[in-house]
């Protein structure tokens, strides 16, 4: 049984939220695609890795470079209707495929839903909420989506300007390290989250992505600070994917260009959206590995750390998706509960509650070191 004292608790708790602040600032501008945003925040994890005393995963460097296309929205990002300017990410969003515009004209209604353009080859579209992603190409129109809270009337006129900046080979990188092991260094027991999220669109708005993933994160960097400090008898790899949100891509790469022999992972646990859990946490994979779900559970059970953990089986909704299906063993959790922002400006660590943060550590920490038994 581990022992956590209440001081090292509130300790852990300042260092957590501290980092998420940090990975939502400005400065990391949604840890996407223009800014230098993705770049920052993976020179930064690399940065704590050192810190930690990980080492790298391919003996030289934490990161592990390479690449896919992005459609970016770097400058202008102006929308009225009917006269009214709307505010990007509170009021409207570009369509991710979208390609840049610059014109004003009527619409015309196709259904409930739908307003055209067709000058400018723009399509509104209102919704109930606005939720943005990434796009590796560009579609020959523009969409707006407009928040259908954000007007009182029919649309009947649109003035738009709008860049966009068609990123082929945008430059990424997954960020591996790990703490060696001091009995069978060669296995490995891995904890998997993605840094990267939506980025900016436009010059003055960026998505934060507290939840989505800076909580991940700094559960991994977490753990990454413990286990550097504890070292277990298997060594232990801390793989932080980017491109995940642009379709699993960081860690798509990294199981076709491994940096560990896959057949030497004991289990890998991916970690993904941890910002919540008042309703506990759901394990991804849980009916595929029975056995480990179980001991999960009983470490959970006894301890009293988590008032659920619910069962789910495979799904491909996360990077452990591609590791799972080269025969790794894995699971994927997240909580469940609490804020309902998701892909929005509104996922901030302000109103991040993080109050299973404590718990769910002592839970992954435990269910880890039982595993490299």
């Amino acid at each position: 049984m581990l022992l956590f004292t209440g001081a090292a608790n509130a300790q852990d708790s300042v260092f957590a939220r501290s980092l998420v602040d940090t990975l939502t600032s400005p400065y990391f501008w949604g840890r996407g695609y223009t800014n230098d945003g993705m770049g920052k925040a993976g020179r930064f994890i690399a940065g704590q890795y050192a810190a930690y005393g990980l080492l790298p995963l391919n003996g030289e460097r934490y990161d592990q470079p390479f690449t896919y296309n992005a459609n970016t929205f770097p400058g202008a990002m102006e929308v009225t209707v009917n006269g009214l300017s709307l505010i990007p990410g509170k009021d409207f969003i570009v369509g991710p495929q979208s390609r840049g515009v610059k014109g004003r004209g009527s619409l015309v209604k196709t259904d409930s839903i739908h307003y055209v353009d067709g000058a400018n080859r723009i399509v509104l579209t209102l919704q109930d909420k606005l939720t943005w992603s990434v796009e590796q190409e560009v579609a020959d129109f523009t969409e707006v989506q407009v928040d259908k809270k954000a007007l009182s009337g029919t649309p009947k006129t649109i003035k738009a300007e709008i860049e966009n900046n068609f990123i082929k080979d945008f430059p990424a990188a997954n960020i591996c390290g790990y703490v060696k092991g001091t009995a069978q260094p060669d296995s490995f027991f891995v904890f998997t989250a993605h840094y990267d999220h939506l980025g900016g669109m436009g010059s003055k708005t960026y998505f934060p992505g507290a939840n989505d993933n800076a909580s991940g994160i700094t559960q991994l960097l977490s753990l990454a600070r413990y286990f550097a400090i504890h070292p277990q008898r298997y060594s232990i790899a801390f793989i932080c994917f980017s491109g995940e949100e642009a379709g699993l891509l960081g860690s798509q790469y990294f199981a076709q260009h491994t940096l560990i022999p896959l057949d030497k992972i004991r289990f890998l646990l991916n970690m993904d959206i941890l910002g919540t859990g008042e309703e506990g946490i759901t394990a991804v994979n849980a009916t595929v590995y029975p056995k480990e779900f179980a001991m999960l559970k009983k470490i959970n059970d006894e301890n009293h750390y988590l008032v659920k953990i619910a069962s789910r089986g495979k799904a491909a909704n996360s990077d452990h998706y591609w590791f799972t299906e080269k025969g790794v063993p894995a699971f994927f959790i997240y909580t469940m509960g609490g804020i309902k922002a998701y892909h929005d400006v509104f996922d901030i660590s302000r109103t991040l509650p993080m109050n299973e943060y404590s718990h769910l550590f002592k839970l992954l920490v435990e269910f880890s070191t039982e595993m490299m038994k």
